[in-house]
């Protein structure tokens, strides 16, 4: 018994060792962490690696967001930006998406939008409720390059629920900005329909004044959309009788209809259809299934693959 004993301490403190002595490796595997996100108060200091750091924007304090760095450093990385949906579970969003960032070598992003300062987020926000969300984004992205080195003029995209109606109309609105955009179970969509007012279509809207869309540069941007197959109730989901005209009832008709509308638009102007949807089964409207169960963080990170950062713009551990 005390020989048994003496060999399990033994082993114990080789495997101890073991992980001591790789932790602080540079690796390509993925990582996991679910503690909350480190508070980074001096700037001035390299920004640690290969965990969650929590940050509040130098010209906006108010404004805070997730950044995790990878192993391998953020000189000349792709930035990939995760955004939120109505429930704010940007730490979910991070903490998931982490392994993956760090397996491919990319900086996250995740911003939080809150509900007392971007309610109207989905919409990129308007004057007099918490201002634009499309250039928040985009002085985040601004703070990130300075802070990290990594290349933030052209991103990836991807928004779940409400946040996938923000990615959808960021990357129509920006596209000169987006190497792909990734679109993941939006509740409703802004079609490619010059007749309807913003936010449901390209129109004019007294509402979104400077807001404007140009259906030649956002048609070549390549999106991807993402839906669960048992995506098909409708609470929470906007619903009226000419939004269920235009698009449907549930999450995954919407998806559906919207993708075809856009391939539609692309073909008639003589571009190549650039927007595709991957209906996964069995999935219902949850961002956790999704990412465990529907292998979303696997599916997102394939599509950006195929979509390296070097590509032409479209107008030519978590720790408190």
């Amino acid at each position: 018994m005390r020989l048994r004993g003496a060999a399990q301490t033994l082993l114990l403190a080789l495997l101890l060792a073991l992980v001591a002595s790789s932790s602080f490796a540079v690796s390509s595997a993925p990582v996991t962490s679910t503690a909350p996100a480190a508070h980074v108060a001096d700037r001035s200091a390299p920004l640690p690696r290969r965990q969650i750091l929590h940050l509040a924007l130098r010209a906006d304090p108010a404004q805070e967001y997730l950044l995790y760095v990878p192993g391998s450093g953020g000189a000349g990385a792709p930035v990939f930006v995760s955004v939120h949906g109505i429930s704010r579970n940007f730490e979910e969003h991070a903490t998931l998406f982490a392994p993956f960032a760090e397996a491919h070598g990319a900086v996250l992003v995740a911003p939080s939008f809150t509900e007392a300062g971007n309610d109207d987020y989905q919409r990129l926000g308007r004057e007099g409720r918490g201002g634009r969300s499309d250039l928040m984004l985009d002085a985040i992205l601004d703070e990130v390059g300075t802070l990290t080195g990594a290349t933030t003029q052209h991103f990836y995209l991807f928004g779940f629920s409400g946040g996938a109606q923000f990615t959808h109309r960021y990357a129509l609105a920006h596209p000169e900005r987006i190497a792909r955009a990734l679109v993941g179970s939006a509740g409703w969509y802004m079609f490619p329909d010059s007749s309807v007012p913003y936010p449901y279509g390209l129109g004019a809207s007294a509402e979104f004044p400077d807001v404007h869309f140009d259906p030649e540069r956002f048609l070549r941007v390549p999106i991807t959309v993402f839906v669960g197959g048992a995506d098909t109730g409708v609470k929470n989901v906007r619903r009226s009788p000419e939004i269920d005209r235009q698009q449907g009832t549930t999450r995954r008709e919407r998806a559906q209809r919207w993708v075809d509308a856009m391939r539609r638009a692309a073909t008639s102007r003589g571009l190549e259809p650039r927007v595709t949807c991957v209906i996964v089964p069995g999935i219902h409207h949850s961002f956790r299934q999704f990412m465990e169960h529907g292998q979303l963080g696997e599916r997102v990170f394939g599509a950006i693959g195929d979509t390296p950062m070097s590509a032409e713009p479209a107008n030519a551990q978590v720790k408190r």
